[in-house]
């Protein structure tokens, strides 16, 4: 059996993006005849056995402390996991997942044991800090974390990236094209089926009464522009006032956008839920005839595709999203959904009101969408095309790939 252990930040049973990328590969990559494991850091902060199984899959656990120069210790200590599971389980293939300091354990760990190391970046993660209010461009800090990365691409033996952007950035500072390969960003079509009917009794809990209703269903960062989307209402209600804005879910901001939408003249046309458990999500889904996704302008979101906008399509929902490079790998404007400019209220009002308005198209665009992602974004299709990155790498005498399921 070909055996690929992933190196990972943190899982299941967690709920994250991350996490849920991970999930989709790794099960994926089962039901495609591989082996597959994954091992946590210390920031999987979860309490759990050491070997845990969550939704059929396997993680070990990295334990330990870091100790006082914090990232290196993390490092090492999940350096010497690594090693103490390829000793027992005798992987492949190691298949390492940003953060860097995930990609520098498994590089040690490779390299020790004389192992093909694949090294995935989903986000340069000193951008992503600057983009949740933890970092700042330019810094030492952020020169440090974009150098670790550097050599950690220099290092591994294949390297992938989940867009473009990433991949251009990539090439920008020296490395080969040719040794970059792109695995996008996608959905486990079998987990969406026909989208749920509304649930009328929840949407009276809320009072959004019978007009359209823009819905955001996510963590709530700075840089996910949910303040223009806020100041955006206004405009848009002159137009449709019966429309309403749903926002479902939490995060740093989250204060500061009840304050403003609160001081907004459209305050009465604003739903805050907070966060709700992961099981009750698809209730609130099922309220929202347009996903909005304002991104704000940056390094992280025009490097970045996001995974909302895409679960949004798989479901049959309408999707509405600033014009940052990250969304318009994903979205063609007017085709599988509606752009704007970022960072520009008075825009995002209009093409929302525009495309409210189109509403004899709607059952085309959700289709056009949907059919988007079923033929560039499936999991179950995408993951076979690692297959094509580890071939080259297995030295002989090793387990040769099992011919795909």
């Amino acid at each position: 059996m070909f055996r690929v252990l992933h190196v990972l930040d943190h899982s299941l049973p967690l709920h994250s993006g991350y996490a849920f990328r991970t999930r989709a590969i790794m099960t994926a990559q089962a039901a495609d005849g591989l082996e597959v494991r994954g091992i946590t850091g210390l920031r999987h902060h979860h309490d759990g056995p050491d070997v845990e199984r969550a939704e059929r899959l396997t993680f070990h656990r990295t334990r330990g402390s870091a100790g006082l120069t914090r990232e290196w210790g993390e490092i090492a200590a999940l350096a010497n996991a690594i090693g103490a599971l390829v000793e027992q389980w005798r992987p492949d293939v190691l298949h390492a997942h940003s953060p860097a300091l995930c990609g520098m354990a498994a590089l040690r760990a490779a390299r020790r044991h004389r192992l093909p190391l694949v090294y995935e970046i989903r986000a340069f993660w000193e951008d992503a800090a600057v983009g949740n209010g933890t970092g700042q461009q330019g810094s030492l800090k952020y020169r440090l974390t974009r150098a670790l990365e550097t050599h950690v691409v220099s290092g591994a033996d294949a390297v992938v990236t989940i867009c473009r952007g990433l991949r251009d950035d990539l090439v920008a500072r020296g490395f080969a094209a040719d040794r970059i390969a792109t695995m996008p960003n996608g959905v486990d079509l079998a987990m969406f089926g026909d989208p749920p009917a509304r649930d009328a009794a929840l949407g009276q809990e809320l009072q959004l009464g019978t007009g359209p209703v823009i819905g955001f269903i996510g963590s709530f960062y700075d840089y996910e522009g949910l303040d223009d989307l806020i100041e955006a209402m206004p405009l848009l209600l002159a137009d449709r006032p019966d429309a309403r804005l749903l926002l479902v879910g939490g995060g740093p901001v989250e204060a500061a956008l009840r304050a403003r939408a609160e001081a907004s003249p459209a305050a009465h046309a604003i739903r805050f839920v907070g966060r709700v458990p992961h099981a009750e999500v698809e209730r609130y889904y099922s309220l929202c005839d347009v996903m909005a996704y304002p991104r704000k302008a940056s390094r992280l979101t025009d490097l970045v595709t996001p995974l909302k906008p895409l679960e949004a399509m798989a479901q049959g929902k309408l999707v509405a999203a600033s014009s940052v490079g990250g969304h318009r790998e994903l979205i063609a404007d007017g085709v599988t959904g509606t752009l704007f400019a970022p960072d520009d209220p008075a825009d995002c009002a209009a093409s929302l009101s525009r495309l409210l308005a189109r509403r004899e198209e709607w059952t085309a665009i959700r289709d056009t969408a949907r059919a988007h992602v079923a033929e560039h974004h499936d999991w179950v299709r995408n993951a076979r095309r690692y297959r094509d990155i580890y071939r080259p790498l297995l030295a002989s005498g090793k387990a040769p790939l099992p011919a795909a399921a």
